[in-house]
């Protein structure tokens, strides 16, 4: 009897020589999930792949976690744009539309809002400097299942012909990181559904430029652009606006900040 472990597999051989028979038991307790996740990112996923080793712990966002939006030149608005929580500007000071928009508070170009962008800096870098147990994506992830994970782009990344789901399979804990060299973009109407417990305070899009959600569409998570932020007319984002360079802009939106 040969017996063999790594951290996630347990191997039972046995060899009958007389019979030429051989029995090999698999033991998949650590493996993370009760199904898999391509490593090129083109199955469906319904598993944790690589289990606790590759467990992903949540981005720090510091003060940057207490804005529902966050710019670094202007926030704009046009129509009836509900923002539940705070928003903020620095360097820049612009904030226009509100009214007829309505938010808790603003802090434009003041100390709160400076630090509250260092810290957005600091936690875009460190959703970037992720690398532990990368799953490749790219192109278009709608109609797919996606269970938690980091997952890395070259390019870019959007959801059009189809919605996204993402499945924490009754983790509340699991983390979702989705980092981009480029753009991300919805096109109307699109959705981000979570299931099996997923929350939007455990999901974060580093998006190495811009982010633009398409009209109507529905949003989890919280976007850390480098660039800007654009939702389109009645567009919804259940996480934070967070553009560190260029400005956030809103038509007739809502935002609803999820606690951390």
């Amino acid at each position: 009897m040969t017996r063999l472990h790594t951290s996630s597999l347990l191997v039972l051989m046995a060899i009958v020589p007389a019979c030429g028979r051989q029995l090999v038991e698999f033991n998949l307790s650590d493996a993370g999930g009760s199904g898999n996740q391509d490593g090129d990112g083109t199955g469906t996923g319904t598993g944790n792949p690589g289990g606790a080793a590759c467990r992903l712990t949540p981005v720090a966002l510091g003060s940057a976690g207490d804005l529902a939006v966050l710019a670094g030149s202007t926030v704009t608005s046009t129509g009836a744009t509900s923002v539940t929580g705070d928003l903020g500007v620095s360097p820049g000071t612009a904030v226009t539309g509100f009214p007829p928009g309505v938010l808790v508070g603003a802090r434009a170009g003041d100390p709160a809002a400076a630090l509250a962008m260092g810290d957005l800096t600091t936690a875009y870098n460190n959703a970037a400097g992720r690398t532990l147990c990368p799953i490749s994506v790219a192109g278009n992830l709608g109609g797919r299942t996606l269970a938690p994970g980091l997952y890395k782009s070259t390019s870019s990344l959007e959801i059009t012909s189809g919605d996204l789901t993402l499945d924490a399979h009754g983790d509340s804990t699991g983390v979702f990181i989705f980092q981009m060299a480029s753009t991300l973009t919805t096109t109307s109407g699109r959705q981000i559904i979570l299931s099996g417990g997923a929350q939007a305070t455990n999901v974060y899009w580093q998006v190495g430029s811009s982010a633009t959600l398409g009209t109507g569409s529905t949003f989890q998570g919280t976007i850390m652009a480098d660039q800007a932020i654009t939702l389109g007319t009645g567009a919804t984002l259940n996480g934070r606006a967070l553009a560190r360079i260029a400005g956030v802009s809103l038509d007739a939106s809502t935002i609803l900040m999820p606690a951390l």
